[in-house]
């Protein structure tokens, strides 16, 4: 269904949001009927109580949402959303209780109880609509919420859906949309066009590996999104176990989240040039796949020593991110899910992120904590740049001994950035749980406080 606001209209249902020390207070100024039938259903305020008040003639007359208390809230996000996915069909119009630094935030997630993947099993969607309030872009909060359902859908379809081949249509259609230029190097041209760590990690696929590019805009400054796009990760020769391989349709994560992210800048008409990079391969296992021993030379000429295959996504953004540093672009993010040691440092709901810049750091932290959308800085940690030299190459892309190792994959990276200003995600792009506004799949990290922070993090 369409994640957008409901049309403002009489018969809008007015909803009031109460935090539960509230209630008393909030009930005191109300009719004895309103009174006595919250009593009676045994409304508290609590987070994600919802209740119909209906009018003498039987039809409603408010709505009611418990918003908590500000402990409750502080341990997850979308407070609203939990109760707007109990409410009854019809439409709603907030009448009180909402803090207006929280409206975006709390607008956005109930436009996100709207999203379900039903590509497979057909699923009722949220029935609850809202009209926007008056203080919200409206227009805003509704392409966060598509670029966010874009970027779910791509992450949550199987790769038997999903390979290289269907995320470049997926891209495409994308460009043809907001009408960007795009194109794609497929295969053996690969080689040819001197990308050869992208094209040795996705050679053994029946699906030729592919790199997508993506432009937009003429004017304002050079932002450029790399995002890692391999479709399907077995590990290559050093293949994982089959319990670690249940999520690796996810592993394209990085692409589906520069995706959203595109969408969302491209759909505001936001002043800058944009160009999207996404390396497309499955890590497939045949006779032909890349090995553990292997030296690889990259497009920017460093050799790479291989010691493990399932250390492939550095491989890919690599030759990526040497080819964006050669447009010498204002700013380059790249977007992965690279690393489990990154998962092990912060969990699953935190996005790590890496960056040289001071003033880029603070801006995204402030944005951050603006939209409800948590990061982390990680440190570039210099003295560990020696466990990524190998002796007989210029780099080695898993280092031994298992420590540090979100930290030595981001060092690793940043040896193709060049001189650019770059920052790196190294992003989960997964809730593993039921939670308002982000249903079990595949979600969204960073890309909002990235969007928050633009105007900060781009030269004006």
């Amino acid at each position: 269904m369409p994640l957008t606001f409901a049309e403002d209209s009489p018969a809008a249902i007015p909803l009031h949001i109460i935090e539960t020390a509230a209630l008393a207070a909030w009930l005191e100024q109300q009719p004895k009927a309103v009174a006595d039938w919250v009593g009676l259903n045994g409304f508290t305020g609590k987070l994600g109580d919802a209740l119909l008040v209906p009018a003498a003639e039987g039809g409603p007359v408010m709505a009611l949402a418990g918003y908590g208390s500000a402990e409750k809230r502080a341990r997850g996000r979308y407070a609203l959303a939990a109760a707007a996915m109990k409410l009854p069909k019809g439409s709603y119009k907030i009448a009180s209780g909402l803090p207006q630094n929280l409206l975006e935030t709390e607008c956005l997630g109930w436009l996100l109880t709207g999203y379900a993947f039903d590509r497979y099993k057909k699923t009722s969607g949220a029935s609850a609509a809202l009209v926007a309030p008056e203080a919200v872009d409206a227009a805003r909060v509704e392409a966060i919420a598509a670029g966010e359902a874009l970027l779910r859908d791509l992450v949550n379809t199987p790769t038997s859906d999903m390979g290289p081949d269907q995320l470049e249509a997926a891209a495409r259609k994308l460009a043809e949309t907001h009408g960007a230029r795009f194109s794609a190097i497929v295969g053996d041209d690969l080689l040819e066009q001197n990308f050869p760590m992208i094209h040795a990690v996705g050679r053994a696929s029946t699906t030729p590996p592919r790199l997508l590019e993506m432009t937009w805009g003429s004017a304002g400054p050079k932002l450029t999104l790399v995002g890692k796009g391999v479709c399907f990760d077995t590990g290559g020769l050093d293949l994982k176990p089959a319990a670690s391989m249940l999520l690796m349709k996810k592993d394209m994560g990085g692409a589906a989240n520069v995706l959203g992210l595109a969408h969302m800048i491209m759909a505001l008409g936001l002043n800058l040039q944009l160009r999207v990079l996404i390396p497309a391969v499955e890590n497939a296992v045949a006779g032909n796949a890349f090995r553990p021993g292997d030296i690889l030379t990259s497009r920017k000429g460093l050799t790479v020593e291989v010691n493990n295959t399932d250390a492939e996504g550095r491989l890919v953004l690599a030759d990526a991110l040497a080819l964006a540093a050669e447009d010498t672009p204002d700013l380059v993010i790249s977007m992965a899910t690279l690393t489990g040691a990154a998962r092990v440092a912060l969990g699953s709901d935190i996005a790590p992120y890496f960056t040289d810049d001071e003033g880029a750091a603070s801006a995204l932290a402030a944005a951050a904590g603006r939209v409800d959308d948590p990061v982390w800085r990680l440190p570039f940690f210099e003295p560990y740049e020696t466990k990524i030299e190998p002796k007989i190459a210029d780099l080695d892309n898993a280092p031994a001994g298992g420590f540090a190792g979100a930290i030595t994959a981001a060092l690793f990276l940043r040896r193709f950035a060049g001189e650019t200003r770059y920052m790196h995600f190294d992003i989960y792009s997964w809730s593993s749980f039921n939670l308002p506004a982000r249903p079990k799949g595949g979600c969204g990290q960073g890309i909002r406080a990235l969007l928050e922070a633009m105007p900060e993090l781009l030269p004006s």
